[in-house]
C-alpha cells in the first residue's frame, strides 16, 4: 500500500462520514466523498481543500455505484481504502407495526448499499496493481445488542457483521483486508435526543452520554493506515459510560 492513500467515504456529507473524510484529508490522503445530496456533499468537500473530491452517489442504485467507481478510476486509477458508512434509520416502532416500506428503506441503504459499494471496491482492489486494499464497514453497537423498536436497523447491522467476515475471507487471496468498526453514542444529529432520555433495557427512560465524533474518525484512520499485513477485524468505540456491557 502506498504512503498516500486513495480513500472513499460513503455517507460523507455529514456526521461520522464527514469527520472521517476530514481526518483522511488532514493526514495527507486523497479522499473521495460520496453521498446522495450533491449540494451538501459539495460543501463538505470544499471545506476539506484540495485532497477531497465529491461524487454524488445513491449507494442503493447499482448504476449510480458503477458511475462512482468509474469516476474514482478516472481521478486516481486505484482505491486503497473504503469506509463503507452510508446508512439511514426510520422512527422507532415495534416489529409488529413497522411497514414493509420502512423495512426496505433501511435495508436498501444499510445492507444492499453496503454490499454494492463493497463489491465494487473489492473488484477494483482485486484488479489494480499493486493488488489489494482495505474495506472498513460501519457496524454499530446494534450489531451486538438492539434498542427497543429497532428491528430494521438492528437486522441490517447484524448482517453487516456477516458481510465483514465474508469479505475478510474472500479477500485473503487478493491482499484485501476487511474490518468493522462498531460505534456507540457518537455525538451527532441522530444522538441529540439522548440528552432528553432514551428507553433502557428495563423500560426506564434515561439520558445517555455521548463522545466527540473526532475520536471515531481518528480510530478509523488508524485502522486504514495499518499495513495490509495487519487487520483490525472488529473494533468497538463507545462513550465510556453508555449502557452496553453488563446489565446496562
Amino acid at each position: 500500500m502506498t504512503d498516500t492513500l486513495i480513500a472513499l467515504v460513503t455517507g460523507a456529507s455529514q456526521g461520522i462520514g464527514k469527520a472521517t473524510a476530514g481526518a483522511f484529508a488532514a493526514a495527507g490522503h486523497k479522499v473521495v466523498l460520496a453521498a446522495r445530496g450533491k449540494e451538501k456533499l459539495d460543501a463538505a468537500a470544499a471545506e476539506l481543500g484540495g485532497n477531497a473530491m465529491a461524487v454524488a452517489c445513491d449507494v442503493s442504485d447499482p448504476a449510480s455505484v458503477e458511475a462512482l467507481f468509474a469516476r474514482i478510476g478516472e481521478l486516481h486509477g486505484r482505491l486503497d481504502v473504503l469506509f463503507n458508512n452510508a446508512g439511514v434509520n426510520v422512527p422507532a416502532q415495534d416489529v409488529g407495526e413497522i411497514s414493509f416500506e420502512d423495512w426496505r428503506k433501511v435495508v436498501s441503504i444499510n445492507l444492499d448499499g453496503a454490499f454494492l459499494i463493497a463489491s465494487a471496491a473489492f473488484r477494483m482492489m482485486k484488479s489494480q496493481s499493486p493488488q489489494g486494499g482495505r474495506i472498513i464497514n460501519n457496524g454499530s453497537i446494534s450489531a451486538y445488542a438492539p434498542r427497543y423498536n429497532s428491528a430494521p436497523y438492528t437486522a441490517s447491522k447484524h448482517a453487516i457483521t456477516g458481510l465483514t467476515k465474508s469479505i475478510s475471507l474472500d479477500g485473503r487471496s487478493y491482499n484485501i483486508a476487511c474490518g468493522q468498526i462498531d460505534i456507540g453514542n457518537c455525538a451527532s444529529d441522530m444522538t441529540e435526543r439522548m440528552a432528553a432520555g432514551v428507553p433502557q433495557a428495563d423500560g426506564a427512560l434515561k439520558p445517555e452520554p455521548t463522545m466527540d465524533v473526532r475520536y471515531v474518525a481518528d480510530a478509523i484512520l488508524r485502522m486504514a493506515e495499518l499495513p495490509l499485513s495487519a487487520n483490525v477485524l472488529f473494533q468497538t468505540i463507545m462513550a465510556t459510560q453508555m449502557p452496553f456491557v453488563g446489565r446496562g
